[in-house]
């Protein structure tokens, strides 16, 4: 005797401990397509073994507390913004396979722009976009995807043509670009249709673990509570109103893998100048202390005025770390003013993967001003570093659980006649005390980077000089 049994994917959490209330149950309105497709994307994840490797990017719309349901890593995004975070995503975890999962109004829409580039680069993410034609999460007004005649919020006598204009078609756009490997549109109606979006789902799981590049599946699906009918209604709405519109197709099915990146062509001979044979000759790669291992990884906050020129040390740091093969992120945070307003970066190197570049708690901070120490100073970890511009900074924190050492930044830099070398000052006060990247990793970026020779040798002086000033004295910890 055959005995059925009905059981929930392993993709999904047992409870749903994290809504609150009722654990057993999600969210959706009854009749809402959302539901389904998180069965089908679950049972998808489940039989092609992908579940602890798997990362959802949702961002804002009814499925926003996906997260809720589904077992595997995810990340929540700002409105619009899923493809391009999931691009970050992607490559820096190219063996995951990220999915995005969008409604129409935050794709098409606030995030048409996103969408577009990342198809056009043929990014190797898959994305799920849900489309209903409404808003269904913020009371029912007009998408980009709203039908002509549909009524809602913001179109109370039915959208016109003339006024709205014609409803968007995704799948088609996309089909114009070149990047794209896969693009289909289904339905969530009857049971053929339902199968038909399983396989799609699938499909472009599939395409994903095998690198063949971006993947869209559009799901037409109901919206009962923002249409203001009942759940078969809103499916005869589908079928009647919707698939005439959004015709089910499959748009673009190229079944190869990623290309492989051409060599690129010899470069003709370059007119920058080139390192001099000092600097070749003292920059082996490798050499700083986050590269050998001595120092854990740099978490560091550099902060001044506007002028300072606290940005370009810090992003200098950073280029030096990619030249010693490091992983890298620098934020910068700066005020309208051209001059004067406030600055400030954070910036992270280590040698594993960064998860995230905000430095709440950073292990080294840069004060190139008394706001700046006011600030931040109390944010340094203990047993971190505080270097100070002694030439602008009088009062110095109260802390005895960290390192401070004052740098007279700016009477040195104008010793060497030219202020402006402040910065490099105190970077270099910081490679001497901390040694966290080699000194000629950093140069050798200004000379990729076309710096005149002339200002290339007051470059190294600066950096040297701050080193000096700073000599024999070592970081307290194996922070940096």
């Amino acid at each position: 005797m055959w005995e059925i049994k009905h059981s929930k994917s392993a993709a999904f959490y047992d409870r749903y401990e994290r809504k609150g209330g009722n654990t057993e149950i999600t969210h959706y309105c009854p009749g809402c397509g959302h539901g389904v497709l998180h069965k089908l994307i679950a049972e998808a994840i489940d039989d092609l073994g992908i579940q602890d490797r798997s990362i959802l990017v949702g961002p804002v719309g009814c499925s926003i507390f996906m997260y809720y349901y589904m077992d595997v890593g995810n990340i929540s995004a700002s409105h619009g913004r899923a493809p391009a975070v999931a691009t970050g995503v992607k490559r820096m975890r190219p063996d995951a396979i990220v999915f995005c999962y969008q409604g129409d109004g935050d794709l098409a829409a606030i995030g048409g722009n996103e969408i577009l580039h990342a198809a056009n680069r043929g990014e190797d993410i898959t994305v799920f976009f849900i489309n209903n034609g409404i808003y269904g999460m913020t009371g029912g007004q007009m998408a980009p995807t709203t039908p002509i005649g549909q009524k809602t919020t913001t179109s109370p006598r039915g959208r016109a043509y003339e006024v709205e204009g014609p409803p968007l078609r995704v799948c088609e756009l996309l089909a114009t670009l070149d990047g794209p490997s896969y693009i289909e549109r289904v339905a969530l109606t009857d049971a053929k249709n339902h199968m038909r979006a399983r396989k799609a789902v699938r499909k472009a799981f599939q395409n994903q673990i095998e690198k063949r590049g971006f993947s869209f599946v559009e799901v037409l699906t109901a919206c009962p509570s923002g249409w203001k009918v009942s759940p078969t209604e809103a499916i005869h709405w589908v079928e009647k109103n919707m698939i005439p519109v959004f015709p089910l197709n499959v748009f673009r099915d190229r079944d190869s893998k990623l290309a492989t990146p051409s060599a690129p062509p010899k470069e003709k001979a370059s007119s920058k100048p080139q390192a001099s044979p000092e600097i070749a000759a003292q920059a082996p790669p490798a050499q700083g202390a986050v590269a050998k291992g001595e120092i854990r990884e740099v978490a560091m906050t550099l902060s001044g005025f506007g002028g300072q020129g606290v940005l370009f040390a810090g992003l200098a740091l950073a280029e030096g770390a990619l030249r010693e093969n490091l992983q890298v992120s620098w934020i910068p945070s700066y005020g309208p003013e051209m001059r004067g307003g406030t600055a400030h970066c954070h910036v992270r190197v280590s040698k594993h993967p960064i998860p995230s570049p905000w430095i709440s708690r950073p292990s080294s901070l840069l004060a190139f001003n008394q706001p700046s120490i006011e600030k931040f100073a109390h944010e340094v970890l203990p047993g971190g570093l505080i270097l100070a511009n002694s030439s602008m900074i009088d009062a110095l924190p109260d802390r005895s659980d960290v390192q401070i050492v004052g740098v007279p930044a700016y009477e040195t830099a104008t010793n060497l006649g030219n202020a402006k070398n402040a910065n490099l000052i105190m970077l270099g006060a910081y490679l001497e005390i901390t040694g966290a990247i080699d000194q000629d990793a950093i140069l050798s970026a200004f000379v990729e980077k076309g710096v005149k020779p002339a200002v290339l040798k007051g470059n190294r002086e600066a950096i040297e000089a701050g080193r000096r000033l700073v000599s024999g004295t070592r970081l307290n910890s194996n922070l940096a």
